[in-house]
């Protein structure tokens, strides 16, 4: 029988939580595998243990929290170390603890790696349950990483992740900043499962444009290369156009792409290999839940 390790990052956010492992929980029923929770608290200014009453097809269930906010993708990263040096377990698989990735399609995922052997799977989005104007907005992040970069990513954090895999992606300084770049960066050979967004259980959406654009800057920053050439031959090609028609308006998309630029070297100096080797010494205690 195979063990996964449900991987959930969190952060003030207890209701959710606890719904969640309760609907993981029954989903559990017919699931013919050992599954353990690790949640990874991150320094929240909150109780987030609960009293959790139905856990009968759980098998192990702690909650790490952690000395200092890393923030989610560092939360992801340093709980993919945890697992490895720390658990016995065949696949990991990371997700928002917030009912957005909905407990019912984790059959689906362990389903599908029965005949996965050490290939990966990802959960491509196929269906969002957000407004149109997030819609948009996604829409703007992806057109942006397909730009800068020659990558479609059409999946988050939840994927199942096999040893091998996440063997790779902890030698790879970018985890530490982009997990779905990082991802992409490590694996070409991905198994897609159609994956339908859910609605948070509980309050609105903590994704906002500023947010969602820093996350697309922090994948796009794992490609930095593929960006400066892109970048360079844009920048060429742009002035050639414009040289006999120059003005204030018209090199607006250079000072763009400039503060873009930026951005991007900015947030690739988070891939910082020295603290994602020693993450796990911002664990402050483990409270064992079962």
């Amino acid at each position: 029988m195979k063990k996964y390790t449900i991987l959930i990052p969190i952060y003030n956010d207890r209701e959710s939580l606890t719904k969640l492992i309760e609907n993981i929980n029954g989903e559990l029923n017919s699931v013919n595998a050992e599954v353990s929770i690790l949640v990874i608290n991150d320094a929240s200014s909150q109780q987030i243990v609960d009293t959790y009453s139905n856990l009968e097809n759980i098998r192990s269930f702690e909650i790490i929290n952690m000395k200092q906010n890393r923030g989610h993708a560092r939360c992801i990263a340093s709980g993919l170390k945890y697992i490895y040096e720390k658990k016995e377990f065949d696949y990991v698989i990371p997700m928002d603890g917030d009912g957005e990735d909905r407990p019912e399609e984790i059959k689906n995922f362990i389903e599908l790696s029965e005949q996965a052997g050490e290939q990966s799977i990802v959960g491509e989005r196929v269906k969002r349950s957000e407004g149109l104007l997030f819609q948009l907005c996604y829409k703007f992040h992806k057109f942006l990483t397909l730009a800068f970069t020659g990558q479609t990513i059409k999946f988050g954090n939840f994927t199942c992740l096999s040893k091998s895999t996440i063997e790779k992606m902890l030698k790879e300084k970018a985890t530490w900043s982009s997990f779905s770049g990082s991802l992409r960066k490590v694996e070409n050979d991905l198994i897609s499962m159609p994956s339908i967004r859910g609605a948070r259980y509980f309050g609105p959406s903590q994704m906002s444009f500023f947010n969602l654009l820093k996350h697309s800057l922090s994948i796009i920053s794992v490609y930095r290369k593929t960006v400066l050439i892109r970048s360079a031959l844009f920048i060429v090609f742009y002035i050639l156009l414009i040289k006999s028609n120059a003005s204030v308006i018209t090199s607006l998309p250079l000072v763009l792409l400039l503060i873009m630029i930026y951005s991007i070297s900015s947030l690739a100096l988070r891939e910082n290999i020295e603290e994602f080797n020693n993450c796990l010494t911002n664990i402050h205690d483990i409270d064992k839940i079962k």
